[in-house]
């Protein structure tokens, strides 16, 4: 007991020197450690299957993203054990260390620290300590649900449609589908993703709701599921959508909606040549969909045409709305942009929308984050153009897919170089983490205040 007492201790101070999020990124980084651990141990491996260490530490580095993208065939190096491994990891990685940890912390009926509550607060994104406890275990209980649920339809689908002859089969992969599907995963275990599914329009279309489940953000997942209670409730107050949630959902739809479009008028011609219309605009509708973090793949990336490719690079660089299982630039940081750009335009003062002024603090960190994000991307593309022989559109996918953790490719992935292999890695890490926790991640975690406004000086701009 004393022993214990004093690791917890040696642990409180040694953790006190840093910052929340540098502790969050630490985190991270531990859990890519176990998890290279575990994929080590022949229990979760095939029979005489080698990986390099490079190949097991990006796989690492994937799993904890939640990308995708992978150097090696999974299917033959993980056994069945593996890929259950693969489906946890999947949580941990998707919901958040801290949404785990806390949701462990409840079940034992341990207390939650104020400290703890901080490294919820920033894992999860959010912008005030109160609340984050019972957003935590709301979101989990919503996701978890939700993974159960389409899991054992898509067991009963799968069996009943004759993709598998067994139940245990059946119901083994369709909860793998399901849990793949809410985290945004998108491995491809069995050497095909999804595209034996092809024309299964009803298993399309509860994918593409479990994506969008997964990538709205949790805030906005229960702020829906509160205004669906509110249609039974008695209560004579209007339920009203937060800024952000209104935010997130609009820009999120909006995306879905002009990606489908773009998507469909591009292959019109060409992939979609002998599909029915109403085929094409499923499939359409899917890839604007799993693009934007789930990274699974109904065809094989080489049949869209170039212009296709650049819309999907577009998208999953794009990703996911903030505090959800997804990577990228993110939603809001996107649509803060162009309001500000529509407001200089219109010579406005302040970024307004739904009679709110988005906060001036807020419009800055989104014209950094977007900067910085479309920085990394360059230099990743420049490094990648020198050291590996690919083409440019197999590059810019690669890096989008990584910077996004989405996990689509045009099949580039296995023969990066070593070099190659790093940049896609640290890139699939920062789009976990986000860009601007990473540059946070080197300030001290006391700054210095100056106190004082240096003279301004106009510029010539332009």
């Amino acid at each position: 007991m004393k022993i214990t007492k004093k690791i917890q201790k040696y642990y409180s101070k040694f953790i006190s020197q840093f910052s929340s999020i540098q502790i969050i990124v630490i985190y991270y980084l531990l859990m890519t450690v176990v998890s290279f651990i575990l994929f080590q141990l022949p229990f979760f491996r095939m029979p005489h299957s080698e990986v390099k260490f490079i190949d097991m530490i990006f796989m690492a580095i994937s799993t904890v993203s939640v990308t995708g993208l992978s150097t090696f065939d999974i299917h033959s190096v993980f056994n069945t054990r593996g890929i259950v491994l693969l489906e946890i990891l999947f949580q941990v990685g998707g919901l958040g260390i801290m949404m785990i940890t806390t949701f462990i912390y409840m079940i034992g009926r341990k207390k939650i620290s104020l400290r703890q509550r901080q490294l919820i607060m920033t894992d999860m994104n959010q912008p005030r300590l109160s609340g984050v406890v019972r957003l935590i275990k709301r979101a989990l209980i919503i996701l978890v649900s939700l993974q159960l649920i389409f899991g054992i339809i898509f067991g009963f689908h799968f069996y009943d449609a004759g993709y598998y002859k067994d139940y245990p089969r059946a119901f083994f992969w369709g909860l793998y589908q399901s849990v793949s599907a809410v985290t945004n995963s998108g491995f491809d275990v069995t050497g095909d993703s999804i595209i034996p599914y092809v024309h299964d329009d009803p298993f399309l279309y509860a994918i593409m709701f479990l994506i969008f489940v997964g990538g709205i953000g949790f805030p906005v997942l229960l702020e829906i599921t509160e205004w669906i209670r509110s249609f039974k409730s008695k209560s004579k107050i209007p339920f009203r959508f937060t800024l952000f949630s209104k935010l997130a959902l609009i820009t999120f739809l909006l995306l879905f909606v002009i990606g489908t479009v773009l998507i469909y008028a591009f292959e019109k011609n060409y992939l979609y040549q002998e599909y029915s219309s109403f085929g094409a605009w499923t499939n359409a509708m899917f890839y604007s969909m799993t693009t934007r973090n789930a990274g699974l793949q109904i065809n094989h990336l080489t049949s869209f045409q170039p212009n296709t490719l650049l819309v999907f690079s577009m998208l999953m660089f794009i990703g996911c709305s903030p505090s959800s299982v997804g990577g990228g630039v993110r939603t809001t940081t996107v649509a803060i942009v162009a309001l500000y750009l529509l407001s200089f335009l219109k010579s406005e003062d302040n970024v307004n929308i739904f009679g709110r002024k988005i906060d001036e603090d807020d419009v800055k960190k989104s014209v950094v984050v977007l900067n910085l994000s479309l920085l990394f991307c360059f230099i990743a593309v420049l490094i990648l153009m020198a050291t590996q022989d690919q083409s440019m559109i197999s590059i810019v996918v690669e890096v989008a897919s990584a910077f996004g953790t989405t996990g689509l490719s045009l099949g580039i992935t296995p023969h990066l170089t070593v070099i190659g292999k790093i940049t896609i890695a640290l890139l699939m890490f920062i789009g976990r983490v986000g860009t601007l926790y990473m540059l946070m991640l080197f300030i001290p975690k006391q700054t210095r205040d100056l106190g004082f406004e240096y003279p301004s000086e106009k510029i010539i701009i332009g």
